[in-house]
């Protein structure tokens, strides 16, 4: 176990308030079929500061403005039982009453070295340098919204953050790091906008949505015996420039038409997915799936503001056999996800949130078991290596332990720009070792 010391926890506000302008934020189907899902942990490895700079000082002071701006953060889950009906309800109330955890921690016995470890690996101790992790949505009726731990070490510092999706997907948690980043070293807010909130909510569905209470009710979790058989390993693969283009290029040429272009992310997700299932054991006539993170922000009629804060990501599968995405080739399976990825439109989107409210069934927390699915997560757009802090930008960064899920992979930018990590989470016994050893797979992504 990671020698990890907490060294001071607090509890971060705003600096001002004024509460007068901020309502509840109702919560939309795509919020609220996010609510078994975990916090979404990330993470940012820096060099460590000097000392005499007072960093953890300026990192609350700065947190503490940056929450003026980015409120909702500092709110709390509010649930509601309707015991005319026998449903319950969710909103976010932005009172500041809950605020933001910051922890500050401390291990003497770790160095950058030991996160960036060969290989790619991730070591099982990172999940020490998260706050909530392995905590659901749900739980924020009783825990803060965000939860900051900054964590010392021999020669780096690690901020790990744990959001919860309810309140805010991934470009919204990542306009967050920015804010607070740039408040942090220049002191200033005159240069960042006020907050834009999502501000969506279908015509004709009433809201807050009422969620019968048998539709809370969770499975209990996996026995012991079973829980022993499934554990998993975080994995960094490393694309370059070349690999992508590569795997482009070749997705391109087996799709064949300049009607439909697939994109890098497509081609890369495409290898990813039939790599993992390759090598995962599964009866061909079985269906395996492919869930894509969506920014539906654009796709909604009007369209929102691009950078509007809130949760607007959706996640539907590409679901096809498991013998057709293995001999169908690797434009075939990116075609796939192209398709899924246009088929996201205002109507899609409007009948998905329709029939979610007429007949609500929440995502519960996905199979340890069956390992048929991926879910492709975050993305090399954000600008990850641009948070910085006053003494320097990242050197690294992780996406936080996925707790015996197999099949996330979560897609980040690399360090050199254009470059993509894709940090995965696999079965650390048969399909690591066979993914490891698989050369269609090794041909095209680059072991760091």
């Amino acid at each position: 176990m990671a020698d990890v010391t907490v060294i001071s926890s607090s509890i971060v506000r705003p600096q001002n308030t004024n509460q007068s302008s901020r309502t509840k934020i109702h919560l939309t189907p795509f919020d609220l079929n996010t609510l078994y899902l975990d916090y979404t942990p990330r993470g940012l490895l820096f060099h460590k500061p000097d000392p005499e700079t007072r960093f953890i000082s300026r990192l609350k002071t700065s947190l503490s403005t940056a929450l003026e701006i980015y409120f909702p953060f500092a709110g709390r889950l509010v649930k509601v039982d309707n015991l005319e009906d026998n449903t319950v309800s969710f909103y976010i109330d932005c009172d500041d009453s809950s605020g933001v955890k910051f922890v500050h921690a401390e291990s003497k016995s770790l160095s950058v070295s030991d996160i960036l470890q060969p290989h790619g690996y991730v070591p099982d101790f990172l999940d020490h340098f998260f706050q909530f992790s392995n905590v659901q949505n749900c739980d924020g009726v009783s825990k803060p919204l965000l939860a900051i731990q900054v964590t010392e070490m021999n020669d780096g510092v690690f901020i790990g953050l744990c959001t919860n999706h309810l309140v805010a997907d991934g470009i919204s948690v990542w306009s967050f790091l920015h804010a607070w980043s740039k408040i942090c070293s220049s002191g200033s807010v005159s240069d960042l906008h006020p907050l834009v909130l999502k501000g969506w909510f279908l015509d004709g569905i009433d809201y807050p949505i009422h969620i019968p209470v048998s539709e809370m009710e969770t499975p209990p979790p996996p026995s012991r015996e079973l829980s022993s058989m499934v554990i998993t390993k975080e994995r960094i693969f490393h694309f370059t420039k070349k690999n992508i283009s590569d795997l482009k290029a070749k997705a391109n040429n087996e799709v064949g038409t300049t009607d439909v272009i697939i994109s890098s992310l497509q081609a890369v997700s495409a290898h990813m997915w039939r790599s993992v299932i390759r090598n995962s054991g599964l009866s061909r006539e079985g269906e395996t799936h492919c869930k894509v993170g969506v920014d539906l922000r654009q796709r909604l009629n009007p369209p929102l503001e691009k950078e509007c804060f809130g949760n607007v990501a959706y996640f539907p599968p590409a679901t096809v056999t498991v013998g057709d995405l293995l001999d169908r080739g690797q434009g075939w399976a990116a075609l796939q996800i192209n398709k899924l990825v246009r088929s996201q439109t205002n109507e899609s989107c409007k009948t998905f949130a329709e029939d979610w409210a007429r007949n609500v069934k929440i995502l519960k927390p996905q199979s340890r078991v069956v390992g048929n699915t991926i879910i492709i997560s975050s993305s090399p757009r954000f600008g990850v290596y641009n948070t910085d802090f006053g003494w320097g930008k990242p050197i690294a960064v992780r996406a936080g332990m996925s707790h015996g899920t197999s099949g996330k992979l979560a897609f980040m930018r690399g360090i050199e720009e254009g470059t993509f990590d894709v940090q995965a989470t696999l079965w650390s016994g048969d399909v690591l070792v066979k993914l490891l050893a698989d050369l269609e797979f090794l041909e095209n992504v680059t072991i760091v």
